[in-house]
């Protein structure tokens, strides 16, 4: 038992020498996984993290393994958007 806390407090003792790293680093997963769950949008994510732009807020959900939220039906919705703009190209 004593070897268990001695290992929790060596642990605590490494999680607390950086706070802000550490905080970062606990929001940063809590942001995924809100994300993943779909309980914030793409825009959200960048506010949260102060990111300067779409891709930068792209690009930390790829490096995180957090993609896009696109289904099958986001697909024919924009191949029938697709297909009225080209319609309506046509006849002007």
């Amino acid at each position: 038992m004593e070897r268990l806390q001695e290992c929790s407090k060596s642990i605590t003792e490494q999680l607390t020498e950086i706070p802000d790293q550490l905080q970062r680093h606990l929001l940063e997963l809590l942001i995924i996984e809100a994300y993943r769950t779909e309980r914030i949008t793409h825009f959200q994510v960048g506010q949260l993290l102060k990111l300067p732009s779409r891709w930068a807020v792209d690009e930390f959900l790829k490096t995180h393994q957090a993609y896009l939220h696109y289904n099958q039906d986001d697909l024919e919705s924009d191949r029938q958007t697709l297909r009225q703009l080209r319609t309506k190209n046509v006849t002007t």
